[in-house]
């Protein structure tokens, strides 16, 4: 096995379906989504083993408000899960963007004594406390994508791996442009909110990543998420920089926005890779012909298994396919590369933006 971690993270990256939709058989921003159905329904739960119906526990769920494809995707797949158990009692409080009011709903589901709380904070610091305080009321705390920093918070944390996602992109446009012969190429990255420790993390990872090919990231900039500010910020890049070799967009949802510049545009002479993995992107990857040649996997599936741990954890249960008795701490979901030869099998995954 190769010794360098970004050429072993290349071959994760590259494999079949395993990370996101792993757990359950079957990011970020303020977008209003075109659709409100799961990325990808949960198959029902099967008769026996750890699905198999036991004592009832009730489950709380708190996330922002659905004002953005993938968070839209995120409570559905956690309603849609929770209702495949009899006993599971499902109590979702409101969702809402307002740290606040996030923090007083929590109050109200430790106040009803919930067995178990999937929280999707709006920011995983100012949420601390609250969360912590669940924990310290016997409430098994399950942290779903954005962390709490205090490890007492959380009973365990669930999410994707943004550092992954930046190697999968950085691994996919370096070796393709290596491939290509290009000694020196202008590379554009467009984040999602340029100050979340999330972003920083996919930056991170895109970087390392491109240096493993000696290449840096030539222009960079933030388009908060939005399909409004992804045109706006794609249209100056363009007007900015009069020949691009490759695009890193981290987030398909703006990236509506970003293709829509592009096209307006009309320019082609670059390729684009995308972010989250949405079923537009995916679309417009296996329908070929435009800039967008791949996506990297930040499935909302991992809401459905927030909710799966949540029920094993409340009625003391492990993982049937682990040998250890009780759930891990901490479960990082993979970052996956979607291209126009494997978008088939990752495409019933896809989220609506």
């Amino acid at each position: 096995m190769s010794s360098n971690p970004l050429a072993r993270r290349g071959f994760l990256v590259g494999g079949a379906v395993v990370g996101a939709g792993a757990l359950v058989t079957a990011c970020t921003g303020n977008q209003p989504a075109a659709s409100t159905a799961p990325a990808a329904a949960p198959a029902g739960a099967p008769a026996g083993g750890n699905d198999a119906p036991a004592a009832p526990v009730v489950i709380g769920f708190s996330a922002p408000a659905a004002d953005h494809g993938w968070i839209a995707a995120i409570a559905k797949n956690a309603e849609a899960t929770a209702k495949r158990y009899p006993d599971v009692q499902f109590k979702a409080v409101e969702p809402t963007n307002d740290i606040n009011a996030q923090i007083s709903a929590v109050e109200s589901l430790i106040a009803a004594k919930v067995a178990a709380l999937v929280i999707l904070p709006n920011d995983g610091r100012q949420l601390n406390q609250i969360a912590r305080q669940a924990g310290d009321a016997g409430i098994a705390v399950i942290n779903l994508d954005r962390v709490f920093p205090d490890k007492l918070s959380y009973r365990t944390w669930i999410g994707g791996d943004n550092y992954g996602m930046g190697v999968a992109a950085g691994i996919y446009i370096g070796k393709k442009l290596k491939a290509t012969g290009v000694s020196d190429p202008v590379i554009v990255e467009i984040q999602g909110i340029a100050t979340l420790p999330l972003t920083q993390e996919r930056s991170k990872g895109f970087a390392d990543a491109l240096q493993a090919y000696g290449f840096t990231v030539r222009a960079r900039q933030d388009a908060q998420f939005t399909v409004e500010s992804g045109t706006k910020v794609t249209s100056n890049l363009l007007q900015a920089h009069k020949k691009i070799d490759a695009i890193w967009n981290h987030d398909d949802d703006q990236g509506i926005g970003v293709l829509a510049a592009i096209k307006e545009a009309g320019r082609d002479e670059f390729f684009m890779v995308g972010g989250a993995g949405s079923a537009n992107a995916m679309r417009e990857i296996q329908t070929g012909g435009g800039v967008l040649e791949a996506t990297v996997t930040y499935s909302p599936t991992m809401a459905s298994s927030a909710v799966k741990l949540a029920r094993l954890i409340a009625q003391g249960k492990g993982m049937s396919d682990l040998v250890e008795t009780q759930v891990p701490q901490s479960i990082t979901l993979a970052s996956e590369t979607v291209t126009k030869d494997n978008v088939a099998a990752y495409l019933p995954l896809g989220f609506e933006s």
